[in-house]
């Protein structure tokens, strides 16, 4: 939103990290191969970065699938749900994640928990082992499964400084948001209306751009296509989750079976819900003018700069 006030895009321990990361990577060439290399392979280490929470949650899904000891006392589900609560803790402590996203997080547990209840009772899929920390056949882990999404956007948001283009109007992007909700009830009793959904969404964001920092340079892509790689990348993060049997669908009960591509359509209209959810937290705001953007690069190397002293001074 234009006028809108700057927030920080670093915690105080990010904000040493990315300190430290400048000191070796400003000493690498700018432009041609290595300096295209060098933007590849940073965007590749902050979106990492930005899936923390869930990247560690997947990795404990795998490792219980492996190794969960037989009459541990304790469900493996359970281990799940109090593990989310030290990674949320955790990051929180550690300083790489702010107050406002962690209430993010709770609303999207709390929103992902009801929907879960609902879809296991008209049995869109299960979860096949048992816990004590549950409502009904939903065990409490599964709605960090959400939470992990909206840690994701939050944190790239602010990790990656995105600015917007042709943005539409925030009331707008709310009551598609809630639709998208309302449809993922609804379309069990009546029409599903995701393809009239996904016209809404197209008729919304066709014009909008994201333009994002990754080390040196700003670079920019079409919302629409940021929201399906985002869509991409969780539909093999299910994948790994089924293969894991953390939950299964019906198709699945016999052996893992590949999900649905047809999920994909699922996570993408789930994926914007999460995303107009974190733009009530992180507001869009517009490409900052020319001069702007001199202004609060200059701000943001001096910050580096103190971070960097910081450092050698510990």
């Amino acid at each position: 939103m234009v006028g809108q006030p700057e927030e920080r895009r670093f915690t105080s321990l990010e904000a040493r990290i990315d300190a430290a990361a400048h000191g070796v990577l400003d000493r690498l060439p700018a432009s041609g191969f290595l300096g295209g290399l060098t933007e590849f392979l940073v965007f590749g280490i902050k979106q990492a970065f930005a899936c923390l929470f869930g990247g560690a949650m997947l990795a404990l899904m795998l490792a219980t699938k492996f190794y969960w000891p037989e009459g541990s006392g304790l469900a493996r589900y359970d281990f799940l749900f109090l593990s989310a609560i030290a990674i949320q803790i955790s990051l929180l402590v550690f300083k790489l994640e702010t107050i406002a996203e962690a209430k993010v997080i709770l609303i999207f547990h709390v929103v992902g928990t009801l929907m879960e209840i609902f879809k296991t009772s008209v049995g869109s899929w299960i979860y096949p082992e048992p816990s004590f920390f549950r409502i009904g056949g939903v065990p409490l882990f599964s709605g960090f499964m959400y939470a992990a999404v909206g840690s994701y956007l939050a944190r790239v948001t602010r990790i990656l400084d995105t600015r917007y283009s042709n943005y539409p109007p925030l009331i707008a992007t709310l009551l598609l948001a809630l639709a998208i909700y309302v449809n993922f009830f609804s379309h069990h009793y009546i029409i599903d209306l995701r393809y009239a959904l996904f016209g809404l969404t197209a008729i919304l964001f066709l014009r909008t751009t994201v333009h994002y920092r990754v080390f040196r340079f700003r670079h920019r892509m079409p919302l629409l296509v940021g929201f399906l790689l985002v869509a991409l990348f969780i539909w093999f993060a299910e994948n790994i989750g089924t293969w894991s049997r953390a939950w299964i669908y019906p198709s699945q009960h016999a052996g893992w079976t590949l999900v649905s591509v047809q999920k994909l359509g699922a996570w993408y209209l789930l994926m914007i819900l999460s995303f107009v959810l974190v733009t009530l937290v992180h507001r869009p705001r517009a490409v900052a003018a020319p001069a702007a953007v001199a202004e609060s690069t200059a701000v943001e190397i001096s910050d580096a700069a103190v971070a960097g002293k910081g450092v050698g001074a510990r």
